[in-house]
């Protein structure tokens, strides 16, 4: 036995250590009860793949998007394991680019888009130092960095071709369809019931609509990865398939019962022929315009009380369809409840118009400024939810400035985005922009009436398209008109 431990390399040896000590870590960490301790050897490892290779790192945070979950400590909430995984990938992105930023390709962190980026930032740090509640908003501002680091800055090194892109979403598609699909199976076991629906997505998914969220955000880069993988050819098995697991994933979405998810996706079809036909700009423009006249008659006389809800009939409904038909009547309790943190965030913006409340600062103030005909037997609020509409709380945390700052790099994204399109003549890059661009546009209209750019779920997806459009508006050799 000592002979052939003689004759192992230093590598192996170093292996056989390594294995030794994980399994007594592992055991004395069950039977002390210190559970950390068995996970231990996994941070090790993490330590030495970072040290030797960060591309794993970045790969694993990648597959762990579907998969994270949220724990609190206390007051303190975060996403295990992707969060911390994020905050290290922006550490290494620092050191690394102070050490090899010749290696890095200025024209993606001077590209317009980035400056945008940049802009919008530094207005929430601006506002966190003038903030109603400084550490809350400096919380806010930190996590909203080592969201940009991790899935923008550091995506420079791995958005650098068409096949990179492909490589980076067939690693979220997969683990996001074991959730799916496992999420069915629970979701069968129950009659496919409507209330508890959100049972069969724990412990991956927050709620509902983060699980919806993140399907339908997902959707325009399973068509990309379809017509990459078959593209015209002909049927067959693994074709078969393909299509298969894609009649599964629209079941996914419709089980999911939730209603942005099919409105985004309906509207995300619709842009793709708008941008087909180069017809974006007269259509956003005409949506501003209609956003800002209802907005304006909702204002004027008051004329938003005449939507105040029933109290007795304004509950949760037991049924999808009772839930549709209860929208439209505004005796939706979800929907009335969005409506009554809206009216308190119009009731807040007057005083503090031009550098707002201090960002994540709207739960932690609103309650003043509510109005009790628009209260919901869930008005109490003790999870302590947001706004529920993106727009609106950067409107009433960031003031008017910090609005109009991310009207532009939206429209931005989405303008530059069908220029890009229309300039490009490789069809996997065109495929890919497109693809960037829909799901953009899918998560756009969720932060409609939900605020979750600030998810893993959402908010990974989100810097990661932004990477793409960039990246490949000057890495596609011989491809630009």
């Amino acid at each position: 036995m000592l002979s052939r431990l003689a004759r192992l390399d230093v590598r192996e040896k170093l292996f056989l250590a390594f294995a030794v000590l994980s399994l007594l870590l592992l055991w004395a960490g069950i039977g002390l009860g210190i559970y950390w301790l068995g996970l231990t050897p996994i941070l090790l490892f993490g330590l030495y793949i970072t040290v030797t290779d960060y591309r794993w790192l970045f790969y694993g945070l990648i597959l762990m998007i579907p998969l994270s979950t949220e724990v609190y400590f206390g007051s303190l909430g975060t996403d295990l394991p992707t969060e911390p995984l994020m905050i290290g990938l922006s550490v290494i992105f620092i050191l690394h680019f102070l050490r090899y930023g010749s290696t890095y390709d200025r024209r993606y962190f001077t590209h317009p888009l980035a400056l945008l980026l940049y802009a919008h930032l530094g207005w929430i740090f601006l506002t966190t130092l003038t903030s109603e509640g400084f550490l809350v908003s400096l919380k806010f501002s930190l996590a909203k960095c080592w969201y940009i680091g991790a899935f923008f800055l550091m995506a420079e090194r791995f958005v650098r071709s068409v096949k990179d892109i492909d490589r980076i979403f067939t690693l979220i598609f997969w683990p996001l369809l074991f959730v799916a699909v496992q999420s069915l199976i629970r979701h069968a076991m129950i009659d496919f019931d409507f209330q508890d629906q959100f049972k069969t997505i724990a412990p991956f998914m927050r709620n509902h609509v983060s699980y919806a969220g993140i399907l339908a955000v997902m959707t325009p880069w399973l068509v990309h990865l379809y017509g990459r993988k078959f593209g015209n050819s002909k049927l067959s098995g693994s074709k078969l398939v393909a299509i298969g697991l894609g009649l599964l994933w629209l079941v996914a979405i419709y089980f999911s019962y939730t209603r942005a998810a099919t409105v985004s996706l309906i509207l995300a079809g619709g842009a793709y022929l708008v941008i087909r036909y180069g017809l974006l700009r007269p259509v956003l423009a005409v949506a501003l315009v209609g956003v800002i006249g209802f907005s304006y008659s909702l204002v004027t006389d008051n004329s938003y009380l005449e939507y105040a809800p029933n109290y007795e009939t304004t509950v949760a409904h037991k049924q999808f369809d009772e839930l549709l038909a209860a929208t439209t009547q505004l005796e939706d309790v979800s929907t009335m409840e969005r409506v009554y943190r809206w009216v308190a965030a119009g009731h807040m913006i007057p005083y503090h118009p031009w550098l707002g409340w201090g960002p994540g600062n709207f739960v932690e103030f609103y309650k003043g400024y509510t109005v009790s005909s628009f209260v919901t037997y869930v008005s109490d609020n003790p999870e302590r939810s947001g706004i529920h509409s993106y727009y609106l709380m950067t409107l009433v945390e960031q003031g008017f400035p910090g609005l109009a700052i991310l009207l532009v790099f939206f429209f931005g994204i989405l303008i530059y985005g069908e220029k890009l399109y229309a300039s490009l003549t490789d069809p996997a890059a065109r495929s890919a922009v497109m693809a960037a661009i829909l799901s953009m546009i899918v998560i756009f209209a969720f932060q409609l009436i939900n605020d979750m750019i600030e998810t893993d779920k959402m908010g990974s997806i989100f810097f990661l398209n932004l990477a793409v459009i960039v990246s490949l508006s000057f890495r596609v050799p011989g491809d630009r008109n």
